[in-house]
């Protein structure tokens, strides 16, 4: 049978089976259905060949195309519901254009086709596919095809678009002829259209991101057909959008963030070093501010920081450089300005903006900030050294009093100095294996219904020779910024898994021990997976061995970091959320956060017993947990008071002097050995 479209080009459509042109030949030679002996075909066979080709043109994740080709399968079942498998020879003839339908508008449709029932079903398959928009064109680039998913995508409806050409529909100006060129050297020379990313234009003219795969039928006959399978991108762009905006704004304040702005501040130094200029950086941090938080409630806290960097937005000029650099901490970049005189002017007048009242939820709130300056090239010649250097200075201003400034000086030097040492020291000790002055201890965590332990937190300690105990809350940050946070941690984690397997061997009861990981570990390429390997290569598991992350180390973190994160999850191991409550986020996101438990912050355990609020904020937050199916964990638990109120409350475990003190691995190895039914709350064993 043959007809003719309105540009007059014959139009070939098959009444029988081994002809090119009839619709279920629309796939790939390698990918067509097997005609069996008995001329019929399956109409899984049908659905597969499809998907086949589909499928090939999808430019998403493998578990969104198995959800893809469950539900194409799902729908072709409907469709062909008690229904033998098809003859080939069986026809089904569409319905006739009337007379009527010449009135309607639908000059430039083309006669439909007599196709078989399984065709016809194949048809209708394709109309109601939402994403895969399917168009036919003849050797002019006429449509001779439009399914449902085309007229969504483009915005023309079938009547619409038979019998135009490609590029009048769809095609941008400036792609025009381009698209003719391929289409042309395609037919005539064999040179294929690859399968790509497009731009393609609705009839709005909108753009519409597409990606686009072409199959070309018959080329070497006298009507060569092309058909186009077209997927939708706007839900990839977006999420692409959103995924790059995340990885470098704040989103509370629409700031960069501190990984954005060390990557502008590292162009902008490499200007200053071209052009021999200065360069300021200012360390603002907001005082007492976690009063704000503890008193007015976090949603207070959010807007008092929103309104903060929008005051220090508007000092900021076309060049300069400002981002949220912590919770309520913010860094200025300014290049090009005099040393003498600007940086105090800028100085004084951030700390007079930000002193101004603030105007939040009907209640006038007063904030002060303290401020360190350093300088380029004075202070420090790269990124971290100057960060560092203004961040010392910031220190010194709190210490002076806040609500002040300071210049980088020989005493924050001093510091700097002793932060250098540390480092060094740090350095040669993970060579040494740790040089007899890293070490472990072990505090447990307590079932709270029956005084049991249930697992152990690994913390690290640093004493030295000399007999001086360096804090963590020291040297962490130390390797943190020095780059050794990811040998030290990996240190710690080695020497918890060999306890664990010592212990293991000695036949000692056996609990978990959770180790923590710093925000800056975690958010090192292959960090989790390493940490898998690890625990394995000691024959051990996630009964063996948690983590403990603070809260904003997994509010920040890339989606690359997350999907990680879930694969340990999926594995069954323990996750927590340290410091619960200490950060700014949003509750709303422990719901997708692949965590196993909550942590609650000792700041809030403190007071449990004799501040309403924070006893509100412990209820709902073991609420709220229970609530997701979150273990709770309530840490610094330190009186008879504390302890029986969490009890009240249904904390699953409780952390702090009150059971434990952190003991070394022999004494933890005596508490494991003992009955747990016999350790009392003095830490003591009974007998």
């Amino acid at each position: 049978m043959q007809h003719r479209g309105s540009c007059g080009a014959p139009t070939q459509w098959s009444n029988t089976a081994n002809e090119e042109t009839s619709l279920t030949n629309l796939l790939p030679k390698e990918s067509i259905c097997e005609v069996r002996s008995d001329n019929e075909i399956s109409h899984y066979d049908v659905s597969h060949s499809l998907l086949a080709i589909i499928c090939t043109t999808l430019p998403i994740h493998a578990d969104s195309l198995l959800l893809f080709s469950h539900t194409f399968r799902a729908h072709l079942a409907v469709a062909t519901q008690e229904m033998t498998p098809l003859h080939i020879g069986d026809r089904f003839h569409a319905p006739r254009s009337t007379a009527a339908d010449a009135g309607s508008g639908a000059e430039n449709a083309l006669p439909l086709p007599s196709l078989t029932l399984s065709d016809w079903r194949f048809r209708e398959l394709l109309m109601s596919l939402s994403r895969v928009a399917v168009q036919g064109y003849d050797r002019d680039r006429r449509v001779i095809y439009w399914n449902g998913a085309s007229q969504a995508l483009y915005g023309y409806s079938e009547q619409e678009a038979l019998g135009k050409r490609l590029e009048q529909l769809l095609i941008p100006e400036a792609m025009v002829d381009a698209v003719i060129d391929a289409h042309q050297a395609w037919v005539h020379r064999g040179v294929e259209i690859p399968a790509e990313e497009l731009e393609l234009k609705h009839r709005s003219g909108a753009s519409v991101p597409v990606f686009s795969h072409h199959v070309m039928l018959g080329r070497e006959t006298d009507n060569p057909l092309m058909f186009c399978i077209d997927i939708d991108l706007t839900g990839e762009r977006k999420a692409r959008r959103d995924l790059d905006y995340m990885t470098r704004f704040d989103r509370l304040t629409g700031l960069p963030n501190r990984h954005a702005f060390e990557i502008e501040l590292k162009r902008t130094l490499a200007e200053c070093r071209r052009h021999n200029d200065s360069l300021l950086i200012l360390f603002v941090d907001l005082d007492h501010f976690n009063e704000i938080n503890d008193t007015h409630g976090y949603d207070c806290g959010d807007k008092v920081i929103r309104q903060a960097a929008n005051r220090l937005q508007a000092f900021r000029r076309s060049d300069d450089l400002l981002c949220r650099f912590g919770t309520d901490e913010f860094v200025l970049a300014l290049p090009q300005v005099d040393m003498a005189t600007d940086a105090i002017q800028v100085a004084e007048r951030l700390l007079e903006s930000l002193s101004r009242p603030m105007r939040v939820d009907g209640r006038e709130l007063r904030i002060h900030a303290s401020i360190g300056i350093s300088t380029f090239p004075d202070n420090g010649s790269e990124v971290q050294e100057l960060v560092g250097s203004a961040d010392a200075a910031k220190t010194r201003a709190k210490l002076t009093g806040r609500n002040t400034y300071q210049f980088f000086s020989p005493e924050a030097h001093a510091a700097m100095v002793r932060q250098h040492t540390i480092a060094e020291r740090l350095q040669r000790l993970l060579d040494q294996d740790g040089g007899g002055e890293l070490g472990l201890v072990y505090q447990p965590q307590v079932a709270a219904a029956s005084g049991h332990i249930d697992s152990l937190e690994a913390l690290l300690r640093w004493t030295t020779r000399d007999g001086e105990a360096i804090s963590p809350v020291e040297f962490i940050p130390v390797a943190e910024r020095s780059e050794l946070i990811k040998r030290l941690e990996n240190w710690v984690l080695h020497k918890v898994c060999e306890q664990q397997r010592q212990w293991r061997a000695e036949g000692s009861h056996q609990v978990r021990v959770d180790v923590n990981v710093s925000g800056r570990h975690a958010v090192m390429p292959g960090m989790f997976e390493a940490f898998a390997s690890c625990v394995a290569s000691y024959g051990l598991g996630p009964r063996e061995i948690g983590i403990e992350l603070t809260e904003n180390v997994l509010i920040e973190a890339g989606q690359d970091v997350l999907d990680s994160l879930r694969r340990l999850y999926d594995q069954g191991y323990k996750i927590a959320i340290d410091d619960f409550g200490t950060g700014f986020s949003s509750m709303s996101y422990l719901k997708v956060l692949p965590i196993t438990a909550l942590k609650i912050d000792r700041t809030f355990v403190a007071e449990c017993t004799q501040d309403p609020r924070d006893r509100a904020i412990m209820e709902a937050s073991i609420f709220l947990g229970h609530r997701l199916g979150l273990e709770v964990v309530a840490e610094g638990v330190e009186t008879d008071e504390q302890q029986a109120l969490l009890q009240e409350m249904r904390c699953d475990l409780l952390q702090g002097f009150y059971y434990h003190r952190p003991m070394d691995a022999d004494l933890a190895a005596r508490l494991l050995r003992a009955d747990k039914s016999a350790l009392s709350p003095t830490g003591k064993m009974s007998h």
